[in-house]
């Protein structure tokens, strides 16, 4: 069995569990991403990647919220649209995306990404009409090509128009290009930039709840 099929196998099964302890007010919040979201490198990546974070925030309210991390490493866009279906078999309250960046990473066309994202959106609309849903943008380093740097940043705020979503413009806010709070690669987190990420999410997140 491949490592992606094993970690598909994994997600699939964690995104199935029944929120057993959710209370009568109690929304599941699921995060949709790639490694960003996931906690690649992290000593504790469901603990300390920003959505552990936010679920321990919410535990030490008392809310009876549900954190549903379903990040992936290495996702692209197209890849999230083959698998959100499976992430959609639970109820879902709050939707928050944030895939994109590995396409950048890649060159992917702009377009196409907008095509994929806008399609995972249309399928989360289609099976929970009255969730909410939150996009995170994300930013490409000029080095890209100016272009397309601009052409790939306005794909998220188009969206965000065009679907009368919940925009945060920049997941990394605050974060990217800061060599303390990332790790050695220069391009994921370290658990203190996880916790400003999660700091940054927050105010997005807590009027959905």
């Amino acid at each position: 069995m491949s490592v992606r099929l094993l970690q598909l196998l994994c997600l699939a099964s964690l995104a199935l569990v029944a929120p057993a302890a959710l209370g009568a007010d109690g929304k599941t919040i699921v995060f949709f991403g790639d490694s960003l979201t996931a906690g690649y490198g992290l000593d504790d990546p469901l603990g300390e990647s920003y959505p552990g974070v936010i679920e321990k925030k919410l535990a030490q309210s008392g809310a009876a919220h549900r954190v549903v991390n379903a990040g992936l490493s290495g996702e692209t866009s197209a890849g999230g649209l083959r698998r959100v279906d499976w992430i959609l078999r639970q109820k879902i309250d709050v939707f928050f995306l944030a895939l994109g960046a590995n396409d950048g990473l890649r060159g992917i066309e702009p377009a196409l990404t907008k095509k994929n994202l806008q399609a995972i959106i249309d399928r989360v609309r289609a099976k929970y009409p009255s969730a909410a849903i939150v996009i995170a943008g994300m930013m490409m380093p000029r080095s890209m090509g100016e272009n397309y740097a601009q052409e790939f940043g306005a794909i998220f705020p188009d969206l965000a128009r065009e679907n009368d979503l919940t925009l945060m413009p920049f997941l990394l806010e605050g974060v990217g290009g800061v060599p303390a709070l990332n790790q050695p690669d220069t391009i994921h987190p370290n658990a203190e930039g996880h916790q400003k990420v999660a700091d940054a999410v927050w105010p997005y997140l807590e009027p959905l709840l």
